[in-house]
């Protein structure tokens, strides 16, 4: 659950609200009433890697395979 704070409240007790974050908590941050900011716990860096792979695997498989024959030895190594 997401609470809402006050930047000025925010601002005086960053190391409190750093603190919520380390135990899982999430705060909006608010600025005349209006949301401007979200503190959350950030992504463990296993959880980036699984996700981009799993984007990257599911591109894959989402794009045609295209036949275009075989290739030589020679234009397989060729310079230019």
């Amino acid at each position: 659950m997401e609470k809402a704070v006050s930047a000025a409240e925010a601002n005086r007790k960053f190391s409190q609200l750093l603190h919520g974050v380390r135990q899982g908590h999430s705060y909006i941050v608010t600025h005349h009433g209006k949301p401007v900011a979200k503190i959350s716990p950030a992504a463990a860096p296993e959880d980036v890697k699984l996700k981009a792979r799993k984007a990257l695997l599911d591109r894959l498989r989402r794009q045609p395979a295209v036949n275009i024959g075989r290739w030589t030895r020679e234009e397989l190594y060729e310079d230019g």
